[in-house]
């Protein structure tokens, strides 16, 4: 597949950075917007089953939250617009190839990706190789 130009600068700019903080997916029935600020969410999710939270996992510790599996962020640090095309997908399609989870939030300016906190260094790995060969 052949990337465009503005696709392979992209990937040049990914600049993956490893956020030291380790979290989990949490899910609270009928709660709404606002009601669980107190559990400090970096991102938060309203479905008709409940609000979905990705906290921190102390806080998930701390007030008795259930949880399935422990994330780390990756941050794409090069400034992407949310109309980019195709960056992620290369960069899920990357890491789905190692098998490795991905699960993707984009922001205004950078995408952040919760990887399994045990495959951490295997997704880290990958995609520096990616930002080193943007043309592969």
């Amino acid at each position: 597949m052949k990337r465009t130009q503005y696709l392979q600068d992209l990937i040049k700019q990914l600049s993956p950075r490893l956020d030291t903080t380790s979290y989990v997916y949490c899910t609270v029935a009928r709660a709404k917007y606002g009601e669980l600020e107190k559990l400090k969410p970096i991102v938060s999710i309203a479905e008709l089953e409940g609000l979905t939270l990705v906290i921190p996992l102390e806080q998930a510790q701390a007030e008795g939250l259930d949880y399935y599996r422990v994330f780390r962020r990756i941050t794409l640090e090069g400034h992407s617009s949310v109309q980019a095309l195709g960056l992620t997908s290369v960069v899920t399609s990357l890491l789905a190839e190692r098998d490795i989870t991905t699960n993707v939030i984009a922001g205004f300016y950078h995408d952040h990706m919760f990887v399994p906190s045990d495959r951490i260094d295997e997704a880290m790995e990958a995609l520096r190789d990616l930002a080193s060969q943007p043309n592969r």
